[in-house]
């Protein structure tokens, strides 16, 4: 009764209005209440205990920083030498704006680990463009909100690191290098509908007549961000920093890039960075403090062993339990952020897991892949929310330009699914 009521609690709460991390909170708080009332409540010291627990984990001190390093190259100018430089490649035509934003999201990725600070570093840049070009809003805003979406996947990556504290067995260099193929062919996956899309309703008929940059200036201008990537991932592979120390090493490089190199950013801009960056690191890891004790009510309660063998002895094989668990999550996508997927269903997942001997590290790419459709499927799309804010058009009227898109990262995701050395190849190249 309990347990139901655990779960009852959580969704009242939610349809209330209440934020995720207080719901989760407060129906796990209340649970551990009821089961304690024979121990003279003694057991509400679990509360405290988990609060703390849920945020001391090492791994966890990289979220702040990379969420600070996406504030910081937003602001730097970096995003804007990269559209130029990337443009003086591709050339102008229809459906290259589109193409252009893809890929320069998918190298932002290789420096902030958060997918909406990479939606608007991209967006500032790219929207603006692709409506002098002549792209509807509603399409600019669908295609960055979409490539943003590989940032969680291709490293550094939020969603790896909290998954790894999650997941026994999945370290953070091993799930970094297991996104970055997958994070890759998403990337590609995007460009084809993009273009497709674009050449179809004739979009961008302006684009052809303005000027192409000059392509050695602007790798001269962009050679700084091109090195960010290089930085971060090839110190990590060198063994110079670990993952939590790449974070620290991006915020100080991209500090002296827009400081001393672009000089876009000023002692004045740097309060708002870290006030900026404060707020978000602060939610974030609030709803995953929150989350340890939602997660110590399922363990404490018995909910999650009942619940895994039913699916587990449910008859439908183990191909059948991943397409249940499939369409389970791209339905609570549809309303939840990634991290609370990741924080509410990982710990259910588990039994489930280790059931079907799944590589740890090939399930947490395939969740990500997941949690990265999410990002950009309405109604809950936190990229798009940035992108359509930047664009200043309804979530509503991105649907038809986002759906295309979706399936075409489902298409990744089935391909990982049905060959998981696309995910574990490069890990086990690199030793980890």
């Amino acid at each position: 009764m309990i347990a139901t009521l655990l779960f009852v609690a959580f969704l009242v709460l939610m349809f209330l209005g209440v934020p995720i991390g207080a719901a989760l909170g407060l129906a796990g708080a209340a649970c551990i209440a009821l089961a304690s009332l024979d121990t003279q409540w003694l057991g509400l010291l679990a509360v405290p205990q988990n609060f703390y627990a849920g945020l001391g984990k090492y791994p966890l001190l990289a979220i702040p920083m990379f969420v600070l390093v996406g504030s910081i190259f937003d602001r730097s100018g970096v995003a804007a030498r990269l559209v130029n430089f990337a443009i003086a490649i591709v050339g102008r035509g229809a459906g290259m704006l589109p193409l252009v934003a893809i890929v320069v999201a998918m190298f932002l990725g290789g420096i902030s680990g958060s997918g909406p600070a990479n939606a608007a570093a991209v967006g500032g840049v790219m929207i603006a463009a692709m409506y002098r070009a002549g792209y509807p809003g509603s399409f600019s805003a669908s295609v960055v909100g979409a490539a943003a979406a590989t940032d969680i996947l291709i490293p550094p990556s939020v969603a790896f690191i909290i998954y790894s504290v999650l997941v026994p067995g999945a370290s953070v260099p091993a799930l970094f290098a297991a996104g970055m193929v997958p994070g890759i062919l998403a990337g590609v996956a995007l460009i084809v509908p993009a273009v497709w899309m674009a050449r179809k309703h004739k979009m961008g008929h302006l684009e052809a007549s303005l000027p192409r940059p000059e392509l050695w200036k602007s790798f001269k201008e962009a050679i700084w961000g091109l090195a960010a990537p290089v930085l971060i991932l090839g110190g990590m592979r060198a063994g110079w920093f670990t993952p939590t120390e790449a974070a620290v090493v991006a915020v100080f490089y991209g500090l002296f890039v827009g400081m001393c190199i672009h000089r876009t950013i000023g002692l004045r801009d740097l309060y708002t960075i870290l006030r900026e960056a404060g707020e978000l690191s602060a939610v974030i890891m609030l709803v995953v403090s929150l989350a340890g004790i939602f997660a110590f009510s399922l363990s404490t309660l018995g909910v999650i062993d009942p619940v895994a063998a039913a699916i587990v002895d449910s008859g439908l094989g183990e191909y059948g339990v991943m397409i249940l668990l499939i369409l389970l999550l791209i339905t609570v996508g549809m309303f939840l952020d990634g991290i609370s997927v990741f924080l509410i269903f990982v710990p259910l997942l588990l039994p489930i897991m280790n059931h079907y001997n799944w590589d740890p590290v090939w399930f947490g790419v395939i969740l990500t892949l997941k949690v990265a459709m999410g990002q950009f499927m309405p109604p809950l799309a936190v990229n798009l929310m940035v992108s359509c804010r930047i664009a200043n058009v309804q979530m509503e009227s991105t649907v038809r330009w986002v759906i295309p898109m979706l399936i075409a990262m489902f298409g990744v995701m089935l391909l990982v699914i049905a060959f998981p050395q696309l995910a574990l190849w490069l890990p086990a190249k690199l030793g980890y």
